[in-house]
């Protein structure tokens, strides 16, 4: 409900005086949060944060605190995530925060690894999650627009919201009370449609930001692309260079803070690979704070798993896998350590960007030196920067010169020293492996048919077909629509090559169609246009012909104004080529279902297995097919995934965890499926006796179906000579940076994960190696002994350094003696 003037007015007063009230606990004083236009002031003191989004519903709550701790080690000090309305209140007044949705848990864990909170309570979310986070039910709340003025809407908005806040009062999880949450989020990227709610838009923005201050929370409020975020609610950036599109908070007094930096893109199926080099990353990532940046935050640091429906309209169940943490919760290298590495950098340059004076010098074409100092002081930083893309230069700064590769920066965190370049990647590789477990071979696969309905079992309810969304209310992918037609024999061609052709338009997403119980054929549409047209030659009988379609929704929408007045289904069903001309079946009467018998009974748990017919599966099953098979743990502790080669689109379940939506004939413009892996979280799994549920649609082979283990064991490492020293060999004392290493030269260091050890060197060479990890090859000149050198620094080792030394590599003989060399590794950790 609206606040008045006053109390709206006595909000902002208050959430800017108390930024924010001391509390006590355990005998020390905790000051909260504050913030200048410098930074983010937690318990009195001015912070550098680096922070990553780990959505608690995308992963386990068994995989939280490993992800947690190596976000920590990765030198992140804050987790973001949303707060998912639709998963905590699926049915109005109904609430569910147990297991993976368990909030409170989530942050309790984050605040027990000493490390921050961002919440983005929205509730509205986009995410490319289902609905945008909106709760189906909203859509049948009388007179209701989403996110605008509009009166039905913000009451149960700020319902939510409250409790929510209330919760994390309760718990006493704000920094103000001694928690770990520092910043709370208001809506979400709002200003992305505003203009098309003219007034109302405004008036919302207003009201949700003065809503949000007036529940006392004791830290600030932000809105991430909201320029008029109104009074002490800071306005952030989201993008993948905010240090450069940026053009800062609404008021000089509040901090730059960037809430979302993409590390590389969401996927839809039917797209082919993200990518996004760690290289840009860290390049925007030193820049942001080289422009007096103070919180940068990775969208996602872990993106995981869209389990069961949450996903949103077409996105793959697979979310944001090029991550630093892959959807596994393993660590892709480079974009890991890089960005570690460039975490620790900038830690070194902490006292003067939190408090030195920044200044700008050109120092040629494309380069310049950005420059933090403290008056009367040593305390010195500075950003090198080359801003051509393609050629390398050298700068001349402070009677020193520094070679700059393209689009890069250095940091110097005494204005002198060189420790990290953000284009020169000293730390390891790795590639991800997928091999097949040997216990899980030769599964024994059952069958069991969907029935498909018609007019005599689904009889006709409506004039046309039901629009989808209202009709299924986001219980299920599914819905039936049948109808039935009486053809005469004059009505049909009398000419065999000729037959007549069913044509149905849709809104959308996908649809099997089915004559007579006969399987005819499927179609989509796709992320940009979710409508699409089925139309196929039939062979049509004389008397009644059944008609049933079954319509597939792909996840609801989750973004673009007037959400609430987005559709699905059928909406044009015509036959032609008939005697008589085209025959419309649109106003036929139809008759509707929803969902399907399997999920009905659910076939997919242990105790609904029991209560449908199975048969065992031989070869190519028929459309709309259950799958069963019963399997022992694989071999090993660490994360599982499921492959499907021969089977097209449906739905995965393990002991009944729905696993997601996979869909492997919506091919992309490589001519491969947008995701080939499906991710099994080691937790769902029991010792033995594990129930697997696979529902086909499109008929297809589960003999086919593998169960994968998932490692990253394969490490490798690529150094020249001219690379530096690892950031790591410096640190900060009594204002100096010293080295804390006896001999500060470039190194290749390598370290196996979960304290296994190196056990084969599968490739060296110092030389002039090319490739990447996983497919590294020779040169025209390397060292003989390359492999020798290494496996004495390395093998039987859970880590080691190898010295990029031709001293050691070269004592045969010095081939290629007037070439930079570059030793490449490539081992395997067990």
């Amino acid at each position: 409900m609206s606040a008045t003037l006053g109390q709206l007015l006595a909000a902002v007063l208050l959430s800017t005086s108390v930024l924010l009230a001391a509390a006590e606990k355990s005998g020390n004083k905790v000051q909260g949060v504050t913030y200048d236009g410098r930074s983010l002031i937690i318990n009195g003191k001015r912070e550098l944060l680096f922070s990553g989004s780990i959505h608690y519903p995308r992963s386990t709550p068994e995989m939280w605190p490993d992800l947690i701790s190596k976000a920590k080690h990765g030198g992140l000090n804050v987790i973001q995530t949303y707060v998912f309305w639709n998963a905590h209140e699926p049915v109005q007044g109904q609430f569910n925060f147990e297991g993976n949705y368990d909030l409170v848990k989530f942050i309790k864990m984050i605040g027990e690894h000493d490390m921050y909170v961002t919440l983005r309570v929205g509730p509205f979310i986009q995410a490319e999650w289902n609905h945008g986070g909106l709760p189906y039910w909203l859509r049948e709340v009388k007179n209701i627009t989403f996110r605008a003025d509009n009166e039905p809407f913000k009451y149960h908005m700020q319902k939510f919201v409250r409790k929510i806040i209330d919760m994390m009062k309760e718990e006493k999880l704000f920094a103000s009370q001694g928690g770990p949450i520092i910043l709370a989020q208001i809506e979400n990227e709002y200003n992305h449609v505003q203009l098309a709610y003219k007034e109302l838009g405004t008036r919302y923005v207003q009201w949700a930001g003065n809503m949000a201050l007036g529940l006392n929370i004791g830290v600030p409020w932000i809105m991430c692309k909201q320029k008029d975020a109104p009074g002490p609610v800071i306005n952030t950036c989201n993008g993948r260079h905010c240090g450069d599109t940026f053009t800062g908070p609404n008021s000089p007094n509040k901090p730059i803070l960037w809430t979302e930096n993409w590390t590389a893109q969401y996927r839809v199926f039917g797209d082919p690979p993200s990518q996004r080099s760690v290289e840009d990353i860290a390049f925007s990532v030193a820049r942001f704070f080289a422009k007096n940046g103070s919180l940068a935050n990775y969208y996602m640091y872990h993106g995981g798993t869209n389990f069961g429906r949450t996903s949103a309209v077409f996105t793959t169940t697979r979310y944001y896998d090029e991550a630093p943490l892959d959807e596994y919760g393993l660590q892709r290298e480079p974009k890991w350590s890089h960005l570690r590495d460039v975490h620790k950098a900038l830690s070194l340059c902490r006292k003067p960007l939190l408090w030195g004076n920044p200044s700008v010098q050109r120092l040629g074409a494309d380069i310049e030196a950005l420059t933090f100092e403290i008056p009367g002081t040593k305390v010195c930083a500075a950003f090198l920067t080359n801003n051509h893309t393609k050629i390398a230069q050298v700068a001349e700064f402070r009677g020193e010169s520094f070679y700059l590769p393209p689009h890069s920066i250095s940091i110097l965190p005494d204005c002198k020293t060189l420790v990290y370049n953000t284009q020169t990647i000293v730390s390891q590789h790795n590639a991800r492996n997928f091999r097949r477990s040997k216990v899980t071979d030769n599964l024994k696969w059952e069958m069991s048919r969907e029935a498909i309905p018609d007019t005599a079992k689904v009889p006709v309810d409506s004039k046309i077909p039901a629009e989808h969304y209202k009709l299924t209310k986001d219980t299920t992918d599914y819905a039936w629509f049948t109808t039935s037609i009486k053809i005469s024999p004059r009505d049909l061609p009398r000419r065999t090559e000729i037959l007549p052709v069913l044509r149905i338009a849709s809104l959308g997403h996908a649809m099997q169609v089915f004559v007579n119980g006969e399987y005819i054929g499927t179609a989509h549409g796709s992320h940009i246009e979710k409508s699409f047209v089925f139309q196929k030659a039939v062979n049509l009988k004389p008397g009644t012909n059944y008609i049933s379609l079954l319509g597939m929704t792909i996840g609801l929408p989750d973004s673009g104004a007037y959400m609430e007045h987005k559709f699905a289904g059928p909406r044009l069903v015509t036959i032609l080529g008939l005697n008589t001309g085209t025959l419309d079946l649109t106003l036929n009467g139809w008759g509707h279902k929803v969902g399907l018998d399997g999920e009905k009974v659910r076939a997919y748990t242990q105790a609904g297995s029991h209560r449908v017919q199975w048969k065992k599966a031989n070869g190519v099953g028929p459309a709309l097919t259950w799958y069963k098979a019963y399997f022992h743990a694989p071999e090993g502790d660490g994360p599982l995934a499921i492959r499907l080669p021969n089977l097209g689109k449906g739905m995965i379940w393990v002991n009944g965890k729905s696993i997601g939506r996979f869909w492997n004939s919506y091919l992309t413009p490589l001519l491969q499926p947008s995701q080939s892996e499906y991710h099994i979280p080691r937790s769902f799994i029991k010792p033995s006796d594990n129930l697997m549920v696979v529902l086909d649609e499109e008929g297809g082979n589960p003999q086919s179906i593998e169960i994968l283990t998932v490692d990253r064991d394969t490490i490798c490492s690529f150094i020249s000579e001219n690379h530096p020293p690892h950031v790591k060999s410096w640190a900060r004392k009594n204002s100096h940076i010293r080295p804390v290493v006896d001999n500060v030269k470039p190194t290749a260091n390598l370290k196996c994960s979960n304290h296994k050890k190196i056990v084969a060197i599968e490739f060296a060479s110092f030389g002039d190696p090319d490739g990447i990890c996983g497919s590294f090859s020779l040169g025209k000149c390397t060292s003989s002994i390359s492999k020798k050198v290494v496996e004495q620094y390395c093998l039987g080792k859970t880590s080691c350094q190898v010295p990029i030394d031709r001293a050691l590599f070269d004592k045969n003989n010095n081939g290629c003696p007037d070439i930079m060399k570059t030793l490449a590794i490539q081992a395997r950790c067990s």
